[in-house]
C-alpha cells in the first residue's frame, strides 16, 4: 500500500510536469513517389489556436525560421531545390524592424529528393522551428521516411512495413492527397498581407520608373519620340493610337523580363537566396558597380550592335516597327535604367511568387506613361522642363542611394556569419559619410565628371540638400547609442556593436569596468549569459539573481525588453538591485563534446548551448516557453512564493511589484 501511495504521488507529479511542457505543434508525414528515383517528403503540421510558426523564408534579424536538417544525406540522396511550403502570412515586426513570415492553424512542407543509393531504406530529417504565442518555444521534430529499395534501376514498391516508420509517419504514394493537403493549407493562410506586399512592390517600382524617367538617358527622348509620332502619323487619331501601342510595348518588354526571371529561377528560389551569405555579398558588389556608374566613373551599356539591329527593324513601320522602337528605348537607355531594373528585380524576386512581374509592371508603367500622354496631347510638351544639368543631378543622387543600400547587404552577410567586422557603428559611419557627401554635392561643394558648371542652385535642389543634410545629422547620435527608429530596419541591431553603449561610452555607462563574464544587454543593463558565472557574481555582491530565459529571435522577449524593461522604475531595479542572467534558449553554438549529454527529463540529446538552457527550464521550472523570469537567491531557490515565475505580460506595474516582492523576500 505504501509503495502504491508513492507511485501515485510520483505519477501526479510527472503529470503536472508534463502539463507544463507545451507542444503546440503536432505533425504527420508521408512519402509521395514522383518517379523511379524521386520522392516527395511531405510534412503536415497542425498548430494550436493562437500560436504561430515562422516560415523558412523569414528575413534575417527576425524570429527563427524553420530549418530542415537531413541526417543521412551524404552518398544516399540529393535534395531537389528548397522545401516548398504553404502560403504564409506577412506582418511587420517593429521590435525587430523586419517583416515576419508565419503560419497559423496548419501548414505543409514538401521536400523533393532524388535517391542516389538504391538501398538507403530511409531518410532521417530533423525540422527545427520556433512557435510563439504569449511566449516562444524553440522546438524540433525528427522524421524517419521509409523509402522502398530500388532494384536494378527500376523502382519496386512493396508493401511498406509501417512498424519501421516513426510513429507519426505514414507512407502514402497518392499524389492527390498531397495536393489536397497543400490546397487546404493555402486556404488557411489569408492572402491580404500578400496583396498588400504586392501593392507596395508596385508602388516602389513605379517610383523607380519615375526616377529612371528623370535621367539623361531617358528624359531627352520624350520630345524626340513624341515628335516622331506626330510627324509620321497621317492623322492625330493615328498618332495617339501609335503612342498607346508604343507605351504598351514598353510595358510588355519589361513584364516579359519579370516573367523570365520568375520562370528561370522559380517563384521562391531568389526568396531562399536572400538569406544566403554569398547572395548578399554578390549583390553588395553589384550595387557598388551600379552606384559607381551613376556617379560618373563609367557607363554600363549593352553592345551597340544590338541597338543598330533594333533600329533597322524599327524602320519597318506598323505595329512591328513600333514594338522595335520600344525595344530600342530599353537598349539605348540601359546605362541609366539597367542599375534600377537590376535592383528592383532582385528586391522583388526575393519576395517570391509573382513579385518580379508586379515590379516590372510598376517600373514600366511609370516609364511608358509620359510617352503616351505627351504623344496624345502634344500641347503639354510646352510645360516640360528643358533638359540640362539637373538630369545628371538626378542620376548622381540615385548613385548615392544605391551606394548606401549596398552596405545593407554587406551588413546582412556579416550578421549571418557573426564576424563583427561590420558592426552598427561602422555601418552608421559609412551612411553618415555617404549622405553627408550627397548633401555637399547638392549644395554644389562637390562636382563629379558629368556635371555642368553651375552659378547657382535651384530652390528644389536646395530643398533636397537640406533634407539630406537633416537626415545625416539625425544619424550622428546613433554612434552614441540613439535608437534611430526611422531607419531601424537598415543598420545592425544596437546589441551588434563595438560598444552597445555607443562610441565613446564607458564600459557600463557609469565608468566602472564590467565584471568578468558580463556584457551590456538591453538599455545598458549588465547581464551574464552563463548561469554559473552569473550566480557566482550574485553571491559575491550579495544580490538576488534574475534568471531571464530568452532567445535571440524571441519576439515577446524583445517586447518585454522594449516596453517593460525600458520603464524607469523597472530599469533602475534591473541595473542596481539584481544580477541579470540571460540564458538564450535558441543559441545554436555547439557545446564542447565533453559537456554534451542526454536529458533525463525529455530524453533529448543536449548538443548546443540553447539545448542546455532549454533543458534547464524544463527540469527546474517545468516549462519550455520564453520569456520566463525567475528571481532566485544565492542558492538558486525561488524568492517569489505566490508567483514563483512570470512570463510575457506587458503590465509594467505588475512586473515591478513582482521584482520588488522578490527583493524584499531576499532581504529577510
Amino acid at each position: 500500500m505504501k509503495n502504491f501511495f508513492y507511485t501515485l504521488i510520483a505519477f501526479l507529479v510527472l503529470t503536472n510536469i508534463n502539463a507544463q511542457i507545451k507542444k503546440p505543434v503536432t505533425w504527420t508525414s508521408k512519402v509521395e513517389k514522383v518517379s523511379e528515383t524521386e520522392f516527395n517528403l511531405v510534412m503536415n503540421a497542425t498548430i494550436e489556436e493562437g500560436w504561430h510558426v515562422y516560415s523558412q523564408f523569414t528575413p534575417e534579424d527576425g524570429p527563427l525560421p524553420i530549418v530542415l536538417e537531413f541526417k543521412n544525406q551524404k552518398g544516399n540522396y540529393e535534395l531537389v531545390g528548397k522545401a516548398k511550403e504553404s502560403p504564409y502570412k506577412k506582418q511587420f515586426n517593429a521590435d525587430f524592424g523586419v517583416d515576419e513570415y508565419y503560419f497559423e492553424k496548419k501548414f505543409t512542407l514538401i521536400q523533393k529528393v532524388k535517391i542516389t543509393n538504391p538501398k538507403v531504406g530511409k531518410i532521417l530529417l530533423n525540422v527545427d522551428y520556433q512557435v510563439c504565442k504569449d511566449g516562444c518555444i524553440n522546438d524540433d521534430k525528427d522524421f524517419s521516411f521509409a523509402i522502398p529499395v530500388i532494384e536494378s534501376a527500376a523502382v519496386v514498391t512493396p508493401a511498406v512495413d509501417t512498424t519501421k516508420v516513426a510513429p507519426t509517419t505514414t507512407v502514402d504514394t497518392t499524389k492527390t492527397e498531397v495536393k489536397a493537403a497543400i490546397e487546404t493549407a493555402a486556404k488557411v493562410a489569408p492572402k491580404k498581407e500578400e496583396k498588400k506586399g504586392l501593392w507596395t512592390i508596385f508602388f516602389l517600382a513605379f517610383l523607380g520608373g519615375f526616377a529612371a524617367l528623370l535621367t539623361p538617358c531617358v528624359f531627352p527622348m520624350i520630345p524626340m519620340t513624341v515628335s516622331f509620332f506626330t510627324k509620321q502619323s497621317k492623322t492625330p487619331a493615328q498618332g495617339k493610337r501609335n503612342a498607346i501601342i508604343y507605351g504598351i510595348s514598353i510595358i510588355g518588354i519589361y513584364v516579359v523580363l519579370g516573367l523570365a526571371v520568375t520562370g528561370i529561377f522559380g517563384a521562391d528560389a531568389l526568396n531562399a537566396l536572400s538569406t544566403n551569405v554569398w547572395f548578399n555579398i554578390i549583390f553588395f558588389v553589384l550595387l557598388v558597380v551600379f552606384a559607381t556608374s551613376f556617379l560618373g566613373a563609367f557607363e554600363i551599356m549593352l553592345p551597340n550592335s544590338w541597338a543598330n539591329k533594333v533600329d533597322r527593324q524599327a524602320d519597318r513601320g506598323g505595329i512591328v516597327g513600333i514594338l522595335f522602337m520600344a525595344l530600342a528605348l530599353a537598349i539605348v537607355s540601359f546605362s541609366c535604367t539597367g542599375p534600377i531594373v537590376g535592383t528592383l528585380l532582385v528586391e522583388s524576386a526575393s519576395k517570391g511568387g509573382i513579385a518580379p512581374i508586379i515590379g516590372m509592371l510598376g517600373f514600366s508603367s511609370a516609364l511608358a506613361l509620359p510617352f503616351m500622354l505627351f504623344a496624345m496631347f502634344p500641347g503639354w510638351m510646352h510645360s516640360l522642363p528643358k533638359s540640362g544639368g539637373w538630369l545628371n543631378t538626378v542620376k548622381v543622387s540615385l548613385g548615392f542611394l544605391e551606394l548606401a543600400l549596398a552596405f545593407k547587404f554587406l551588413s546582412n552577410a556579416d550578421l549571418v556569419l557573426q564576424l563583427h567586422y561590420f558592426e552598427r557603428e561602422t555601418f552608421l559611419a559609412i551612411w553618415i559619410a555617404i549622405f553627408g557627401a550627397w548633401a555637399f554635392y547638392l549644395f554644389g561643394k562637390i562636382t563629379l565628371p558629368h556635371d555642368s558648371p553651375i552659378t547657382h542652385i535651384s530652390v528644389g535642389r536646395l530643398g533636397l540638400a537640406l533634407t539630406v543634410l537633416a537626415f545625416t545629422i539625425y544619424m550622428i547620435p546613433g554612434l552614441w547609442g540613439a535608437p534611430l527608429k526611422l531607419i531601424s530596419a537598415f543598420p545592425p541591431p544596437e546589441t551588434y556593436s563595438e560598444s552597445p553603449n555607443g562610441v565613446g561610452g564607458s564600459s557600463n555607462g557609469t565608468g566602472e569596468k564590467l565584471p568578468e563574464g558580463a556584457e551590456l544587454g538591453p538599455h545598458g543593463i549588465v547581464v551574464f549569459t552563463d548561469y554559473e558565472e552569473g550566480m557566482a557574481y550574485a553571491n559575491k555582491v550579495k544580490k538576488p539573481a534574475l534568471l531571464d530565459f530568452t532567445g535571440h529571435a524571441c519576439v515577446n522577449c524583445r517586447k518585454m525588453e522594449n516596453n517593460v524593461w525600458s520603464e524607469e522604475k523597472v530599469l533602475k531595479i534591473l541595473k542596481n538591485d539584481v544580477v541579470v542572467i540571460s540564458l538564450f534558449a535558441d543559441d545554436k553554438r555547439p557545446l564542447p563534446k565533453e559537456e554534451q549529454f542526454v536529458s533525463k527529463s525529455t530524453g533529448a540529446e543536449i548538443e548546443t548551448i540553447g539545448d542546455k538552457w532549454t533543458d534547464f527550464m524544463i527540469t527546474k521550472y517545468n516549462t519550455n516557453t520564453q520569456p520566463l523570469y525567475v528571481l532566485v537567491d544565492n542558492k538558486g531557490n525561488n524568492l517569489n512564493k505566490v508567483t514563483p515565475t512570470t512570463s510575457y505580460d506587458p503590465d509594467v506595474a505588475l512586473y515591478e511589484n513582482w521584482l520588488k516582492q522578490g527583493i524584499v523576500n531576499f532581504k529577510k
